[in-house]
């Protein structure tokens, strides 16, 4: 951790600020140990900070107070509104200062997200650290400060009262932030990875609820299905042969299996710790931790992951329950080439159509597709593969232009789908020429049914086809779309008797 020690510029008060009833001044905090993280929620080590300070929000709960500068990387993530959303979607108790035009950035020497600062009781910033995994170094100092501050008399020992955002407008819609869908038309079966609420829903085609599965409060619990614990699942991978469900369990860093036969959940890999390795690696499933699987495609025996906190791609052997990188060096960027060279930068979704696997590269808002055969290699197939070279253009290749996309699926006739997920819209590649058109959306959040372009969605995160229907996972409406795709008309799943974890829990 760098030790500095120079006085800390004050907050705008003049900024929006969520998760409290007022601005807050520094001036105002003397006394206390402020804790700044500055942050941008499509950054998947920002999202590994806020366990930690979460972790130290209680510990010093009567001292420090914890500010997040929420300093935008998208254009998508300067909307207020939008940063709302996340807050709401993570959990996050401390407040929120929305620095949009980077000011406080700059003012206090920023480098890269996340950057943590620590301001002693006098107004002085005495440490600074980036990146991840400084839970021990932060709660050192931030002891220290407390003891001898407390020594001087100094320290402020009262607890901070706010007004969160979640108890402005609890959360009480049916589904909560659904990340991922997969649909089985053989089966007529819908799984939704209901994100928000840390369970899985499955129901019919049509919304009819067969299955809820976990308690809904955040755990890693083996057992029965209304005993299992998950948080924040994610993608799924489905063995109709077996009855099946293979889940990544992104927060829990874990990959879990969902017996529909026994109707049990049990963990296949991870140890429930992230892991800080991001070297390529393999081990047995059990022992090896895993970090952020974001999504699964299986493809024979084996399924491939997402991972996107390393910044790779992963396959995990079904029989012998081994884990091991596929492709990507664990640095963040985007570089083609051979599988032990390329670069990926938070892959967020992947899907195959056998001969390929397609990723959802999301921080360089390109879809890159990856071999399967002898001495596969990596290649970019649309967007700019620049990880600030975003935007909603349709074209050719590289001409093209996506802002952290989240979903990919392979469909018929050549053609990729893609969730563009901060352009609210769903496009489509076609492999053969590489062109990159819109399909559905008008490009402003908002939930909207109807035909093609006129059609309004709000982050969209996962697709799943089924049938002649294309399946949504619409994360920040809380809901699920269906696209038929003969006439590209959508409307909105309704799902009779499902309600929020906290309002009451049907029966599975």
């Amino acid at each position: 951790m760098q030790r500095d020690r120079v006085r800390a510029p004050e907050l705008p008060q003049d900024y929006p600020w969520l998760n409290s009833d007022r601005p807050l001044a520094l001036k105002a905090l003397r006394g206390r140990v402020v804790l700044l993280d500055f942050w941008t929620y499509c950054c998947i080590n920002c999202l590994h900070v806020l366990p930690d300070l979460k972790y130290l929000e209680q510990k010093y709960k009567d001292c420090l107070t914890v500010i997040g500068v929420h300093s935008a990387k998208f254009d998508h993530e300067k909307d207020v509104e939008n940063v709302r959303q996340a807050i709401l979607r993570h959990d996050i108790e401390h407040p929120v200062l929305l620095d949009q035009d980077f000011n406080v950035w700059q003012q206090y020497a920023v480098r890269a997200w996340p950057t943590l600062m620590v301001i002693d009781p006098t107004g002085y910033v005495v440490g600074s650290v980036s990146g991840e995994g400084h839970r021990q170094a932060l709660d050192d100092l931030i002891e220290q400060m407390i003891q001898e501050h407390r020594q001087k008399g100094t320290v402020n020992f009262e607890k901070l009262s706010l007004v969160l955002e979640k108890e402005r407008s609890p959360l009480t819609t049916p589904l909560a932030f659904p990340g991922k869908v997969l649909a089985d038309a053989a089966s007529d079966t819908l799984f939704i990875a209901d994100s928000g609420y840390h369970r899985l829903v499955v129901t019919s085609l049509d919304g009819a609820i067969k299955h809820t599965i976990g308690t809904g409060t955040v755990g890693l619990q083996d057992g029965s299905f209304a005993d299992a614990q998950f948080a924040s699942p994610q993608g799924m991978a489905w063995d109709a042969e077996t009855q099946l469900l293979y889940v990544a369990d992104t927060e829990n860093h874990a990959i879990r299996q969902v017996d529909f036969q026994h109707q049990t959940v049990l963990t296949l890999a991870g140890t429930g710790e992230q892991s800080r390795n991001i070297r390529p690696h393999s081990g047995i499933g059990l022992k090896t931790a895993l970090n952020s699987p974001w999504d699964l495609v299986k493809l024979g025996n084996h399924l491939f992951i997402a991972m996107a906190g390393s910044h790779q791609i992963w396959q995990m052997n079904l029989e012998s329950g081994i884990v091991s990188t596929y492709a990507g060096t664990g640095a963040e960027s985007c570089v083609d080439g051979l599988v032990n060279d390329a670069v990926f930068a938070q892959p967020s979704g992947i899907a195959t159509d056998g001969q390929e696997l397609y990723v959802a590269d999301s921080e360089s808002s390109s879809i890159r597709a990856i071999g399967l055969a002898e001495m596969p290699k990596v290649r970019t197939v649309c967007g700019s593969g620049e990880l600030f070279g975003f935007g909603d253009v349709d074209g050719k290749g590289t001409e093209a232009r996506l802002q952290h996309c989240l979903g990919v699926e392979t469909g018929t006739n050549g053609q990729l789908w893609i969730a563009d997920t901060y352009n609210h819209k769903i496009k489509q590649v076609d492999l053969q020429t590489g062109f990159c058109r819109t399909v559905l959306g008008n490009g402003e959040a908002g939930l909207r049914d109807g035909e093609a372009i006129a059609t309004q969605f709000s982050e969209p995160s996962g697709l799943s086809f089924a049938g002649n229907f294309l399946y949504i996972a619409d994360t920040n409406n809380h809901a699920i779309r269906r696209v038929a795709l003969d006439t590209l008309t959508v409307s909105t799943l309704s799902f009779a008797g499902l309600c929020a974890p906290n309002v009451c829990f049907p029966a599975s």
